[in-house]
């Protein structure tokens, strides 16, 4: 059975792996170049390159691996043949689905550890700076092209498309489900379950003082916005401006029109900004950032692994339960 699948799995697995290969030189062709360096404006149509091509990956498991490893059985009448010989369905479905969950976690760890060591400069950078504009790599966006969650990403893919294949039993409409529930799946998680995996830190400030750094505000209604200065490296989940009983003032009150010049003299001045500014603090408004920081990279790293290892585990569970009932 173990050499059967691997007859069957070999064409697709070698050719992501031979993808993955030209990545690797690549990278490994450019990384030291970025050691040392303070500037990499030169590469980021490589850095988000890696980023896509790690969130690609698990979209490619498990659309051309995971669905057709039973769809294409199951169409093609083949699973009948094996489980009218000496093996059972059982063992046919967790030969196949071990197999396919071991490659696809190999590949996708090796990217992700690939990627990690070439982006490790810039990553280093962005964690050290507040005013560049930055991506640090506990960003969403970034976070799941780092360290060990793409392993979770590939594991929980091609148990979705095994899954979403044994339920639908047609290859193409399988495709489109499995990609469309794992980009919702991929969205929903960065957006609504991983910024509190950890309670989140918060901070509160004096609306006056240095750490106020983004005033924006136009010639008609004064400030309109205050930010404060996010901590080097960290995922910034919001940046509020509440009132003396904590609540978000959202818009600013009607008093900070006070500030704006008369019409046609341009946006409001220094002076003028911070005079409203002083009298927000005098009515006990304050500046609350919410956040994420930097260390918690690998904390969070494991634990969202282990989520998708868990839904990984629980298709797993659905599959077994549904291969009993196949014909």
């Amino acid at each position: 059975m173990t050499w059967l699948t691997w007859r069957q799995f070999r064409v697709p697995a070698l050719s992501v792996f031979a993808v993955l290969l030209v990545i690797g030189v690549v990278l490994a062709i450019t990384g030291p170049e970025l050691v040392g360096r303070t500037n990499f404006s030169d590469q980021d149509t490589l850095f988000g390159g890696t980023i896509l091509v790690l969130y690609l990956l698990p979209a490619a498991i498990g659309v051309f691996w995971g669905v057709p490893m039973i769809t294409r059985e199951l169409e093609s009448g083949t699973h009948s043949l094996v489980w009218n010989q000496t093996v059972t369905r059982k063992r046919w479905l967790t030969t196949k689905l071990g197999f396919g969950l071991l490659v696809a976690m190999v590949a996708a760890g090796l990217l992700g550890w690939a990627v990690s060591w070439w982006a490790s400069p810039i990553d280093a950078l962005a964690a050290s700076q507040t005013d560049r504009g930055m991506l640090s790599r506990i960003a969403p966006v970034v976070f799941g092209a780092r360290g060990i969650v793409p392993i979770g990403y590939a594991a929980f893919a091609l148990a979705l498309g095994v899954a979403v294949g044994m339920l639908l039993k047609r290859t193409v409409a399988a495709m489109a489900v499995t990609l469309v529930v794992l980009a919702a799946v991929l969205l929903l998680v960065p957006n609504f379950v991983r910024p509190y995996l950890i309670p989140p830190q918060t901070m509160t400030v004096a609306i006056v003082g240095e750490d106020i750094t983004n005033i924006t505000g136009d010639d008609t209604h004064g400030i309109l916005e205050i930010g404060m200065r996010n901590p080097a490296g960290a995922w910034v989940l919001a940046n509020e401006t509440v009132d003396a009983n904590g609540n978000v003032a959202s818009p600013l009150p009607d008093f900070v029109q006070s500030c704006a010049p008369r019409p046609g003299q341009g946006p409001p001045e220094r002076g003028s900004m911070e005079a409203c500014m002083a009298q927000l603090g005098q009515h006990g408004y304050q500046q609350r950032l919410t956040y994420q920081p930097g260390s918690r990279f690998w904390p969070l790293q494991w634990l969202e692994l282990a989520l998708y290892l868990a839904m990984t585990a629980l298709l797993t569970w659905f599959c077994f339960r549904r291969v009993r009932h196949l014909s």
